[in-house]
């Protein structure tokens, strides 16, 4: 029997934003509280957001501090401001760190408590404020997922929280938004959506629906990314790597993200390296690591994505999509963290930290080959050459 969780109303295409006044007046709400960012303020999408509202009529309130990689101190300032009056729900505008901020506050408005009482694994299932997410960047999935991550500025936890609570039950996925996005942000983003539908796909919790959201998520961002990163204003391009990381965020939320992610999280925690870059980094190694786990599944993933013809045997898919990886990183200017200038000493000193945050997360239990804290610890070595 397998569970499926996706949001309840989805508006996805080019001005898909200007339907937001009609898709909650839909969900019978009236009055939403924004959570964003300093950039979108600046930038006046929060004042475009805000004036679509009130020209139908909705009365809003807004904060706009949020802080990349959500802190439990910037989660308890959007929630103080959300509580200054009475709102029906909440909405999350920009990428995933916004968006994560949303979640929490969402849950934590109605039932109280701590992001740190909420971590995995606990399950929060039951709902609080209706979420509204609307991402302007094409990657984090966090408009279809049931997750959002805190981190704990006090030990460097970045704190996975999961359930059905965190599930936004509104989704505005316009591509538009996303044409401004410069390009290592564009190549960051990307990959950590590509990192989604490949670990989707090859997770021991993937189903046939999953199946098909992650392979057509793949082939999308595999061929659009490069152009996304290099003609930024294609909107062909823009589209196809959008509708992806939607296709991704879905398949990762039912099927479950692996081993890059569980390993992925420690390294922003500590060094504070964007989520999506984090990924990056760690993307080929963990493949060619994982792939004697489910060889049949990442050979599928090289076909689907044009990198092995059809007639290649698995085990030589297999080896070419690793090749690809690594060669796909040198072209989007991916670093090591050694290269990124992360500190060697801190590194090392950290490691078994990291490989044992990893492992709480959960995440590797679902790789198709399950690591051990020691294996964690050799990987973290071999990335960092």
């Amino acid at each position: 029997m397998t569970a499926l969780y996706l949001p309840s109303l989805i508006r996805i295409g080019g001005g898909a934003l200007n339907e937001l006044p009609a898709a909650l007046k839909q969900a019978g709400l009236s009055k939403p509280f924004i959570i964003t960012d300093n950039f979108m303020a600046k930038t006046g999408l929060l004042g475009r957001v805000q004036t679509l509202l009130e020209k139908a009529g909705f009365q809003s309130g807004a904060f706009q501090d949020a802080v990349p990689d959500p802190t439990v101190t910037s989660v308890e300032a959007a929630l103080t401001a959300l509580k200054s009056q009475t709102y029906d729900c909440v909405i999350g505008l920009g990428g995933g760190s916004p968006i994560d901020t949303a979640k929490m506050v969402a849950v934590l408005a109605k039932h109280g408590g701590s992001p740190a009482q909420l971590k995995v694994p606990h399950v929060q299932d039951e709902v609080g404020l209706p979420i509204i997410a609307i991402p302007t960047t094409a990657g984090t999935g966090s408009e279809a997922t049931r997750v959002t991550v805190i981190t704990d500025e006090k030990t460097d936890e970045k704190m996975l929280c999961a359930g059905y609570a965190y599930l936004p039950h509104i989704a505005i996925v316009d591509y538009e938004l996303t044409l401004t996005m410069p390009r290592r942000l564009t190549a960051d983003t990307g990959t950590d959506a590509l990192t989604h539908a490949i670990e989707a796909y090859v997770s021991k919790r993937a189903s046939p629906f999953t199946d098909a959201l992650a392979l057509s998520a793949m082939k999308r961002i595999w061929h659009a990314l490069p152009i996304a990163c290099a003609e930024p204003s294609s909107k062909t391009a823009r589209e196809q790597v959008m509708q992806g990381a939607f296709e991704a965020g879905m398949a990762f939320s039912n099927a479950s993200v692996a081993l890059v992610h569980g390993m992925s999280r420690p390294i922003g925690a500590h060094f504070h390296v964007a989520h999506g870059l984090s990924n990056a980094m760690l993307l080929p190694e963990i493949t060619a690591w994982s792939v004697a786990g489910a060889q049949a599944r990442y050979a599928t993933c090289a076909r689907v994505m044009g990198i092995a013809p059809s007639g290649m045997d698995d085990s030589a898919a297999c080896a070419a999509l690793v090749t690809a990886l690594r060669e796909r990183n040198h072209e989007l200017d991916v670093p090591t963290p050694s290269t990124y200038g992360l500190e060697e000493t801190r590194w090392n000193t950290l490691l078994p930290l990291m490989a044992e945050q990893a492992l709480a997360s959960g995440s590797p239990d679902n790789n198709p080959r399950i690591p051990t804290e020691e294996d964690i610890i050799a990987l973290y070595q071999k990335v960092w050459a």
